[in-house]
């Protein structure tokens, strides 16, 4: 996939570990603006019982932090404190961490912050190609393993609604992140594995350029189309 600019981005965030997790949170929060708090995490990996060792390619088994044992997205959700409790300020922020430095960061979607659209990772791949080919810009794209998630300007239900009216045919594999809902934005541990940029925001003090979700729907719509989700639970 060909790089949208000349010149290879630098990195945001130059902290590793448990670090990188407060400086990300206080940028997104500081800096840009964004609404944040911590994500529910992850429990410590299950050790094996009666003194056995875990066989070659045997992972430790990482489960959420919440009560739920079949969680869908584990240790990527809000779960205390809620989400109505995402703050931009930084007192909140540096004691949220401290007493819990290995959260995931959650982003509040909606309102004055960025929303989000996002699809299975191969049908993101091949949807930022085409956006690329035909000189669409786009904005931050945050990954996982499984999924792709594209940053887009703050969008209402109604402009929404539109949108998807217009559409022959919507793949369930597409998820909108507005009001009221959420997203895991990198370096964030998560039990689908841990959380980057596929597209880095510029490395500058504003909050990034975002594109409006009109101008890549379509172009999001069709690649998801035939693309397999796994059915109706979403894996981060």
């Amino acid at each position: 996939m060909r790089e949208i600019l000349g010149r290879r981005r630098k990195p945001l965030f130059r902290r590793s570990g448990r670090s990188a997790l407060l400086g990300a949170a206080l940028h997104c929060a500081t800096e840009w603006h964004w609404p944040v708090l911590p994500g529910v995490g992850l429990r410590p990996p299950a050790r094996p019982s009666g003194g056995a060792r875990l066989g070659l390619g045997e992972r430790a088994a990482r489960r959420c932090s919440c009560l739920d044992p079949d969680c869908a997205v584990p240790g990527a959700h809000p779960f205390d404190p809620g989400l109505l409790a995402a703050t931009t300020d930084a007192r909140m922020v540096r004691w949220w961490w401290a007493n819990r430095p290995d959260a995931p960061i959650v982003l509040a979607t909606g309102g004055r912050a960025p929303c989000a659209v996002s699809l299975p990772a191969v049908a993101g791949a091949r949807a930022l190609a085409a956006l690329d080919h035909f000189g669409v810009r786009t904005g931050p794209v945050v990954a996982t393993p499984t999924r792709w998630s594209l940053l887009v300007s703050p969008y209402g239900l109604p402009e929404l609604g539109e949108l998807l009216h217009g559409q022959d045919w919507v793949p369930s594999s597409l998820r909108f992140h507005g009001e009221g809902g959420y997203l895991v934005l990198p370096p964030s541990p998560t039990g689908a594995g841990k959380v980057r940029w596929e597209r880095p925001p510029a490395a500058t003090p504003a909050a990034p350029w975002l594109p409006k979700v009109a101008t890549i729907v379509d172009a999001l719509v069709m690649a998801s189309t035939g693309t397999p989700d796994g059915g109706s639970r979403l894996a981060y």
